[in-house]
């Protein structure tokens, strides 16, 4: 079976400046993403989606395929599909089209090999689900029946109507939230289908808080960092 890890790095970076180069314990942030694929049992292609020459370069120095994109689809507001549309289209055009592709945002430099291989072994062993994406539970005090508003007068009123009622985390639903998110992993075939990333039954790979930091901030590092560190001894 061939399993395609697209691994997309744009340029431009508004929270923090350069942000996929920026040091995490020593190493850039793509370091991560790129030992993470290239560790996977599963994933028999790997590219770099970059509109970046530094990007590019890097890439090639850690053994990653580079495919450059065009700028209309490195803008602050191009949706990912078009990015991975684009790639799709233009390896096709070159002879390969794999049967599962997996979205690899560098942002989340918690994500290993292991957890890349549990998502992809979950979505071939379910004949039912043609797509997959990496989910954290959600904090009891963030789920949407305990999220309050400022009123007009000043005063709090839950956001959700009800929410009153919960006064106790046994009363309260299980929920999970997108990590990121570190993984999404789909049939290419559903993809093209459905045109989104979650083809028309997607099944959950549960993550870890502590393997879920998405780097959006300066803090989100810092919180990375503390990890690694804890990690390494």
């Amino acid at each position: 079976m061939e399993i395609l890890a697209i691994i997309p790095a744009r340029g431009g970076s508004k929270g923090i400046k350069n942000k996929n180069m920026t040091d995490l314990c020593g190493q850039p942030l793509l370091k991560y993403t790129f030992d993470a694929a290239k560790g996977s049992r599963l994933i028999t292609r790997a590219i770099l989606s970059t509109d970046s020459e530094e990007y590019a370069a890097y890439g090639r120095e850690n053994g990653i395929e580079v495919c450059m994109r065009p700028a209309e689809f490195a803008k602050d507001l191009t949706p990912m599909n078009q990015v991975i549309e684009y790639h799709l289209k233009d390896l096709k055009e070159k002879g390969y089209e794999p049967d599962i592709f997996i979205l690899l945002q560098p942002t989340s430099p918690l994500r290993t090999p292991e957890h890349i291989d549990e998502a992809l072994q979950n979505l071939i062993d379910d004949s039912k689900a043609d797509a997959t994406v990496s989910v954290k539970e959600m904090p009891h005090e963030c789920l949407p029946m305990k999220i309050m508003k400022l009123d007009d007068d000043g005063s709090l009123s839950f956001y959700q109507e009800g929410g009153e009622k919960y006064t106790t985390r046994q009363t309260l639903p299980t929920l999970y939230a997108r990590n990121g998110a570190a993984i999404y992993a789909l049939y290419t075939k559903a993809y093209f289908n459905t045109k989104g990333l979650y083809g028309s039954r997607c099944i959950p790979y549960i993550m870890k808080e502590e393997d879920s930091v998405d780097i959006d901030t300066p803090f989100d590092l810092f919180i990375a960092e503390c990890i690694l560190k804890k990690r390494m001894g």
